[in-house]
């Protein structure tokens, strides 16, 4: 870092110094650090949403808020529509699927495993995959669905009963 220099501005004499002398200043300049920092912070936000798993499926909506995250990188198992598995974006034959979770169970600390299944699958398969897992070494198993989909209606409820 440069170093800046103060002229002194007393008028009259000081003692021990002469007139006109300069002294340095002793103040850390913190703009450029904090421009820098800020640069980090938005470029980190915009690449945060890219490192997303990018099988392309059609996931159901409910009501329902998110989970709280974790720190390990969730593993993540799809199901698409033609019936294909996936592990991260890892083809599995349904065959292998159990002992490949196994092997990656033996390597992970955490238990927890995302499950995003296309809407449109019928609900038996989805659940053959859900044994698969716990089959696998994973008990704690999230459903990933989409946000802003239709509220189920108590039918207690008089003002839902007369829609």
């Amino acid at each position: 870092m440069a170093g800046a220099v103060q002229q002194s501005s007393e008028g009259g004499r000081r003692r021990g110094r002469r007139r006109g002398r300069t002294r340095p200043m002793a103040e850390i300049n913190v703009t450029p650090f904090v421009d820098v920092m800020l640069v980090l912070l938005i470029i980190f936000m915009v690449a945060a949403p890219l490192s997303t798993v990018g099988v392309p499926v059609t996931l159901p909506k409910i009501a329902a808020g998110a989970l709280p995250g974790d720190q390990d990188e969730p593993l993540t198992v799809t199901l698409t529509l033609a019936g294909e598995v996936q592990i991260m974006t890892t083809p599995v034959a349904p065959s292998e699927l159990v002992s490949k979770l196994r092997a990656i169970a033996a390597e992970r600390t955490s238990d927890r495993v995302f499950l995003r299944a296309d809407g449109g699958l019928p609900y038996e398969q989805v659940m053959k995959v859900m044994g698969a897992l716990n089959a696998g070494g994973f008990s704690n198993v999230g459903l990933v669905t989409d946000i802003g989909g239709p509220e189920l209606a108590d039918p207690t409820d008089p003002a839902a009963a007369g829609q």
